[in-house]
């Protein structure tokens, strides 16, 4: 993976260098000594050119790489006085050499590529090049080939820091090259989607990985970000090939070549422990732990929503439910067993009210339930007040339960206006000697 780890490489902090580098120089020295505009020396990775050092307006023109190919295939020097540079997207260059160098391993294929904005005659352009061959002498190739180790050292080491960082992280490195969608990843990728490590990739295969709601962001992210040539970061969850879940916080940054998005790069970190404790902050923070209801603050949320343009359903009605003689139960038989009595209620409760919006604990003995349309609110609060008002046996004694119910239709106003009305229903029930339901009538 080569070509990946460059990319990693050129985004590490700098590690340590020796202080006087002979590629810049040599090529710096170069251009000043032909009179040229840029000088790049690049080494070839498999099919890659791998850029190493530059020098020059030009040293970095994306599109010279047809040609730096080109160069690499020649048994000889390839040079070109004069380039026809229409539409080859070349228009700043026109005189080009492209020079093979070996080093002294023999082994090491590297490429010295020479440009200029203004061309030259043939016996110029060649004279250029054999300068060039001749101040890159066998001395100054074993000089870049002792900096290319020192480099390649520098790297190694680089890389197995940022392998043991990735790994305490969870986080790995991709790269997908648009011109064929073939995919790159670091290990850290591997492990998250449990795949063999090296394994083939195909990115077809992968995005099946991603849960349908999961890809369906992902997707749009990535086509967003080509289009416009920039970054994106979403949280997507995927099933790893061994059928685990896993939360995945993935970030993508586009490369772009005169304006066309070439490839896009960046990292997925493994965020399951993080979401899932997000996951319990939030039910914490929303729940009440007695009973497992949405709690008071949830309540008061979704009672905000009345007309459901955030929740998606508006807010009918409301009962306000209020267990009759909690103290004295708690006062009589101690706190464990009103704690009981409490998550009886709850369960009752829930299972009166399946087609409610939201049934939570606001209180202490208090219950509110949140209704959508076509419910008949006092059928439903008879049913709470006889479900409620069952007896609940605690070794072998009932424990006597009961609960007062006040009722509100919702015809227009605010969230306070609506649970007042319930609430002057309740107090309407408790006067009316409790354990029985009243709807509040203007």
């Amino acid at each position: 993976m080569t070509s990946l780890h460059a990319t990693i490489d050129r985004r590490l902090p700098p590690a340590d260098a020796p202080s006087s580098d002979p590629v810049p120089a040599l090529l710096a020295r170069l251009c000043a000594l032909l009179g040229i505009d840029s000088a790049s020396l690049s080494q070839r990775a498999g099919d890659r050119l791998h850029l190493l050092a530059g020098s020059g307006s030009s040293a970095h023109h994306a599109a010279l790489a047809p040609l730096q190919r080109r160069a690499l295939e020649a048994d000889a020097p390839l040079v070109i006085p004069d380039l026809d540079s229409s539409g080859t997207g070349l228009s700043a260059l026109r005189f080009f050499a492209g020079i093979p160098l070996v080093t002294g391993d023999g082994q090491t294929q590297l490429l010295l590529t020479l440009a200029d904005a203004r061309p030259r005659s043939p016996a110029m352009a060649h004279q250029l090049a054999a300068l060039a061959i001749d101040v890159t002498s066998r001395a100054t190739i074993a000089r870049l080939a002792r900096a290319l180790e020192q480099q390649r050292a520098l790297t190694a080491q680089r890389l197995a820091l940022f392998d043991r960082a990735s790994r305490t992280a969870r986080i790995g490195v991709w790269s997908c090259d648009l011109a064929d969608q073939s995919l790159e990843w670091t290990d850290g990728v591997y492990d998250l989607f449990e795949l063999p490590r090296g394994s083939a990739l195909s990115r077809a295969n992968t995005v099946d990985h991603y849960l349908p709601e999961s890809r369906r962001v992902m997707e749009a992210a990535r086509a967003r970000a080509i289009a416009d040539g920039t970054d994106f970061c979403v949280d997507v969850e995927i099933l790893t090939a061994r059928g685990a879940r896993r939360w995945m916080r993935l970030t993508g940054n586009v490369e772009a070549s005169d304006g066309v998005a070439t490839r896009i790069f960046g990292m997925k970190q493994d965020i399951t422990e993080e979401k899932l404790l997000a996951d319990r902050t939030r039910y914490l923070a929303e729940t009440d732990v007695m009973t497992g209801l949405p709690n008071r603050s949830q309540f008061q949320n979704r009672l905000a929503d009345l007309d459901g343009a955030e929740h998606g359903a508006p807010i009918a009605g409301m009962l306000l439910v209020d267990l009759d003689g909690f103290k004295d139960i708690n006062d009589s038989h101690g706190h464990a067993l009103g704690d009981e009595c409490l998550r009886e209620a709850a369960a009752r409760l829930l299972a009166c009210c399946g087609e409610a919006v939201l049934v939570a604990r606001i209180g202490g003995d208090e219950f509110a339930v949140l209704l959508g349309a076509r419910t008949d609110m006092a059928a439903l609060a008879a049913d709470i007040v006889q479900s409620v008002g069952k007896p609940y046996m605690r070794d072998g004694r009932p424990i006597a339960l009961s609960a007062s119910v006040g009722a509100a239709h919702y015809h227009g106003g605010t969230a306070d206006e609506l649970f007042t009305q319930a609430d002057m229903a309740l107090y309407a029930a408790k006067a009316a000697g409790r354990s029985t339901s009243r709807t509040y009538s203007r």
